[in-house]
């Protein structure tokens, strides 16, 4: 008798814990939270519409906090209507985000106790690679037809508020498919600026998977992991003329290059009319040139003989 009530206590008591309710903070906590040097687990909910999904994710992270706390050592807590979600999630709430020193990546998948756990727990290090003009094509090998494996980089800039938002949407991606290919970002402005114009990535976002030489744009206007994670595992493959990876400039290609541009088919009546001018107002000086030198040769000649 006395061992079956102490299992019922046990269980209420581990019921109990299963059904810890999460910290809830403002976004003035949370900024706090996010600026320190903790791992924080934070999940977006709302109280508007009666959001069911909010309610599913409220009640299984309750019942992981405790594997949570312990496996990522990361405090975890619930924010609910904060102004701060859309920077981590386009989509909003409800939005499960794993901050690692700062570094968000957000959670996609169903659900699940296990899924969540696992997706988290695979991911204590950021997976996305930061590249730039000095390492893209050392890394990439993206002209030469790569040996490197495939990559899916993200073209930003400091300006675009989209980019800013897909921060933690893009470290989601590359926790998924960081197996499978790389995944990367470029400041297309600032340290990637020649790489994006080699590429036509100057305007931001921008998005191209580069394949055995071949480039494949991201052009559908779905930021979301789900989306982005299946253009590069088989949606790319609907793009029946992928372009080539243009080559590396070289320095004479860079002055060469306004001139080159300009010699293209549209431009080549111009261009003839133009040249035929200057040739026949270089025919005119030399004339002309000739002419005055033969005068002074006369009249130098004509003075010596006297």
């Amino acid at each position: 008798m006395l061992q079956l009530i102490f299992i019922v206590v046990v269980g209420l008591c581990l019921g109990n814990v299963t059904a810890q309710e999460l910290r809830r903070v403002d976004d003035t906590e949370l900024i706090q939270l996010l600026t320190g040097e903790s791992n924080v687990v934070v999940l977006f909910t709302t109280n508007k519409n009666n959001c069911k999904r909010c309610f599913e994710y409220e009640n299984v992270v309750s019942k992981i906090h405790p594997q949570l706390k312990e496996t990522l050592s990361a405090i975890v807590v619930q924010s609910v209507d904060s102004n701060l979600v859309s920077i981590y999630d386009p989509s909003k709430e409800p939005a499960l985000v794993f901050f690692r020193r700062g570094i968000p990546i957000l959670y996609h998948g169903e659900v699940n106790e296990d899924e969540i756990l696992d997706f988290f727990n695979d991911n204590l290090e950021p997976a996305v690679k930061e590249l730039s003009d000095d390492n893209f094509e050392h890394l990439t090998q993206a002209s030469t037809g790569a040996t490197t494996g495939d990559w899916f980089v993200f073209f930003y800039s400091a300006e675009c508020t989209v980019c800013q938002r897909l921060y933690a949407v893009w470290e989601s991606v590359g926790g998924k498919l960081k197996r499978k290919l790389n995944i990367a970002r470029m400041n297309s402005l600032e340290s990637g600026i020649s790489t994006a114009k080699r590429l036509g990535a100057l305007e931001s976002p921008a998005f191209i998977f580069l394949r055995q030489g071949k480039m494949y744009r991201y052009m559908a206007k779905q930021y979301t992991p789900e989306a982005f994670v299946q253009f590069a595992e088989k949606g790319y493959l609907t793009q029946s003329h992928p372009q080539p990876v243009p080559e590396i400039p070289s320095a004479v290609n860079d002055f060469l290059g306004p001139l080159q541009s300009y010699l293209k088919a549209e431009n080549i009546q111009s261009l003839a009319a133009v040249g035929i001018v200057a040739l026949v107002a270089v025919l005119y000086l030399v004339k002309k040139l000739t002419k005055l030198f033969s005068s002074e040769t006369a009249v130098k000649t004509k003075n010596k003989s006297k």
